[in-house]
């Protein structure tokens, strides 16, 4: 890791604990800060907060007041992602003039590897896990960081100059940006998401297109090329642009054509020996393959690892084969777009379980999707509105259950031979689960019981 004297002896707030937060704050002290720990939340590990008591890191948990900032005179802040910045202590920050950042950014500051950074609305972890591949595979050392789940500041003090960090971006963090300067960025899609966050659309793209802004014509941007939107915003950016598209849109980059994939009129491989299901998918494998070629991955490698691929947790996730029933678990689909996704990878009848936080989205948005769903089961906030929408779309099953485990067994009831059983919310979890991950798991551990009560 480089070494920086920017923080030595100055006053750091961490805002927002978990593991990013404690990771930050290890690597703070590290570089000469005095730090200070908030979160709202009262209830954290105990052997985190062990840590932080040994090595004489203060925190406050609970009650948070912009008071903390000239009690403490706080000369930066690093941001947990999740917090807005209508918080009023950052709100109080901002009008002080207090430099706000995210913990990605605190990272790149330090990071001596090479930075590969990728964002979208839906594929990203997808994305992001296959470049991963590819490039260990490809002679290259590689380190997976970010909201993939994996401690920016941790992994940056790791990778060695040399060595590639492949960092999956979420446009909260990158809201918290300065000097973060990915050599390849990668930007998968945007639609409209977390709008409850950013305010507006129009915040949501800026963000997102934070990832090119540091980029200079020495660097590359892959964009997605299937929406005209997609490529006017590639003309704001410094960088090379390298486009990829399903819809065979563009030959200057990585392209769909007759069931193929090329790269620049070079054949690369057959699109149906991607290991996952759906055009998502592809997508996701075109996009990771602009990157490879970029850095000069061979053909073989590229078909090797895609064709072995089976796909990343939570995100259209094979789980079990019960009595000839099929169980994927997309727990990751926190919004409309990525459940579309998710029912366009199948031909065979779907029991969709569905539902959770309400973020005022208009489901009637998913209608045009559900040809193959013959029955659904919803259930969190927004159980009302997803059953006027699944019966408006003709469908003539619709049930209501508590939680994701009782929908399982409703829909493992109901269901007959070849039929998928597929979570797939279309809502964020946070109405009934810590994280989308803990929703997931419970999914998972009802249909492993299940297979171990039933014999096929």
């Amino acid at each position: 890791m480089k070494t920086i004297s920017t923080y030595d002896d100055k006053n750091i707030l961490v805002f927002g604990l978990a593991k990013s937060g404690f990771s930050a704050a290890l690597l703070l002290q590290k570089l000469g800060a005095n730090v200070f720990v908030t979160d709202g939340n009262k209830e954290q590990d105990p052997e985190m907060l062990k840590e932080l008591d040994d090595l004489n890191i203060k925190y406050l948990l609970g009650n948070q007041d912009k008071s903390m900032l000239q009690t403490y005179k706080i000369d930066a802040i690093v941001k947990n992602p999740g917090v807005p910045y209508s918080n009023p202590v950052l709100v109080a920050a901002l009008e002080d003039n207090i430099l706000v950042i995210s913990e990605p950014e605190l990272a790149y500051q330090i990071m001596d590897a090479e930075l590969i950074g990728i964002t979208g609305s839906n594929g990203k972890t997808t994305v992001t896990t296959m470049i991963n591949l590819l490039l260990n595979d490809g002679g290259f050392t590689s380190h997976l960081a970010g909201n993939i789940g994996i401690p920016a500041t941790r992994v940056a003090q790791q990778a060695a100059k040399g060595e590639i960090v492949t960092m999956e971006l979420s446009s909260f963090m990158l809201a918290g940006i300065d000097k973060l300067h990915p050599h390849i960025a990668v930007v998968n899609n945007i639609f409209s998401n977390h709008l409850d966050w950013h305010g507006t659309r129009d915040n949501y793209v800026r963000d997102k297109m934070r990832i090119t802004e540091n980029q200079t014509s020495n660097d590359f941007l892959v964009m997605n090329w299937d929406n005209p939107e997609w490529q006017e915003l590639s003309t704001k950016s410094k960088a090379k642009v390298i486009p990829f598209s399903r819809k065979g849109l563009s030959h200057d980059g990585s392209y769909l054509e007759n069931g193929k994939i090329f790269f620049k009129n070079e054949f690369v491989m057959d699109a149906d020996k991607i290991g996952v299901p759906g055009d998502q998918n592809v997508e996701n494998a075109l996009a990771a393959i602009a990157v490879a070629k970029i850095k000069n991955v061979n053909n073989e490698v590229i078909k090797k690892v895609l064709s072995s691929f089976t796909g990343v947790n939570h995100r259209i996730q094979f789980v079990s084969k019960v009595n000839n029933r099929i169980f994927y678990n997309d727990s990751k689909a926190t919004d409309i777009e990525a459940t579309e996704v998710a029912l366009q990878a199948f031909d065979s009848p779907i029991i969709l379980i569905a539902g959770g936080l309400d973020r005022g989205d208009d489901y009637s948005r998913l209608a045009s999707s559900m040809r193959n769903v013959k029955e659904i089961i919803v259930n969190g906030q927004t159980s009302d509105k997803m059953a006027k929408m699944a019966t408006d779309a003709g469908i003539k099953e619709v049930k209501f259950s508590d939680k994701v485990a009782d929908s399982v067994l409703t829909a493992f009831k109901d269901s007959t031979d070849g039929d998928i059983i597929l979570l797939s919310p279309a809502a964020a979890s946070w109405d009934q689960y810590k994280n989308f991950e803990v929703r997931g798991d419970e999914f998972i551990e009802v249909v492993n019981n299940l297979k171990d009560k039933v014999v096929d």
